[in-house]
């Protein structure tokens, strides 16, 4: 990528953010956008290929990225997963998204867990306003993320995060006048599960929920120009059928709201309207709660907008024995929101302590930048927990 040298505001966030975020609409007047967007992007591959629906499907070593409540309910005493996507392939071939994750059981009711998201924005070469070269430099972020879940009952778990995060888009290059962000969140998470039976059938049902990145405000360049984190609102469901011994059927249904004020424009109102960019002015100064609160209700179309501000991702999971597992999804996203649409397959297989699962997504246009994703996750289970634990649900010697 060639960037002139320009101020951060006005090429790097719309720029550089709102790609990772992969909004095919980013200067869209209604699109919200935030700082480190990659925070929202499912990392792995199971989630991934169910459209993004993960705050309610059954645990695994990637759990706490998407509801900290499902940790108490992992299966094994030792658990670890490690995913890569090559980002945005069908425009550049030097960005990725590695995520690194593991959990490890306290007790049969209580789980901690760590992970590790590492973006990589390929490489930057600078230019000054002449043209000139002015240096290189390639853009990074991650999140470091420790979790704690506990079940509080055989069917009902909560779970807390804590969060690390680092954003460096520029590396204090001379002549951009900007600095690596810091922030430091947390995330809450709700997790039930029960079984059912249905005239003949046998059903799991588990509904989640979860709230993530709550977190300082960051500034790439000073206190009066910093952003929101992506504070983000997970509710879902996921029911599973049992189809005999061998066969089930899980269905997936997320629905996510960012929880940060949205942009404010006016109908046939130029953006560089002094009364519009002080409304909006006015919005990136909300504090953390302010923000939170407020983004229920101030989209200026009004309720039939806030609605439009919700994403929605669906999946369906096909297992066989707990061997092979084949999934497809959709995720929707307004156009007028940004416009991330797009069908997702996907295929698992478990062998002992491993596994590998892989996802493709399918975007609603030839032209969308997430054509060509491609996701692939390994996994390691050690232990299943009636062999690690007791009836005491302590450690076994």
């Amino acid at each position: 990528m060639i960037l002139p040298y320009l101020s951060l505001r006005s090429v790097l966030l719309p720029g550089l953010l709102c790609l990772a975020a992969t909004a095919a609409h980013a200067q869209d007047l209604r699109t919200i956008t935030t700082a480190v967007p990659i925070l929202t992007i499912s990392p792995d591959s199971r989630s991934s290929a169910l459209g993004e629906a993960g705050v309610a499907i059954s645990p695994d070593a990637n759990a706490g990225f998407y509801n900290p409540g499902k940790l108490g309910f992992v299966r094994y005493q030792h658990s670890a997963s490690l995913s890569y996507t090559p980002w945005l392939a069908g425009i550049t071939n030097d960005m990725g998204l590695g995520y690194l994750s593991g959990t490890t059981k306290l007790s049969d009711r209580s789980t901690l867990s760590a992970n590790l998201m590492y973006f990589d924005l390929g490489q930057i070469n600078y230019r000054t306003s002449t043209g000139a070269p002015n240096g290189d430099f390639n853009p990074k972020e991650y999140a470091l993320t420790v979790g704690y879940g506990q079940k509080l009952s055989d069917k009902f778990g909560v779970g807390l995060n804590v969060r690390y995060v680092r954003s460096n888009l520029t590396g204090g290059n001379s002549g951009v006048d900007s600095n690596p962000a810091n922030a430091v969140a947390v995330d809450l998470g709700a997790y039930y599960t029960t079984d059912l039976t249905i005239g003949a059938g046998d059903y799991n049902l588990a509904f989640g929920g979860a709230v993530s990145n709550i977190g300082n405000k960051i500034t790439y360049t000073d206190p009066t120009n910093a952003d929101f984190l992506p504070t983000n609102l997970k509710l879902g469901t996921a029911i599973t059928k049992e189809l005999d011994p061998y066969n089930k059927l899980t269905f997936s249904f997320d629905a996510n709201k960012l929880l940060v004020p949205s942009p404010y424009y006016e109908e046939g109102v130029a953006s560089s309207n002094p009364a519009v960019q002080a409304e909006n002015d006015k919005r990136r100064a909300y504090g953390i709660v302010k923000g939170i609160t407020s983004s229920f209700s101030d989209a200026p179309g009004g309720f039939s907008e806030e609605l439009q501000e919700i994403n929605l991702s669906a999946g369906l999971e096909y297992t066989y024995n707990d061997l092979l597992m084949v999934r497809a999804g959709y995720f929707y996203e307004n156009p007028t929101k940004g416009d991330r649409q797009y069908l997702s397959f996907g295929a698992g297989v478990r062998y002992q302590v491993f596994g590998v699962d892989g996802t493709y997504l399918v975007p609603n246009s030839k032209a969308n930048p997430l054509s060509q994703t491609l996701r692939v996750s390994l996994h390691f289970n050690f232990n299943e927990l009636s062999e690690a634990f007791g009836p005491s649900g302590s450690p076994v010697n």
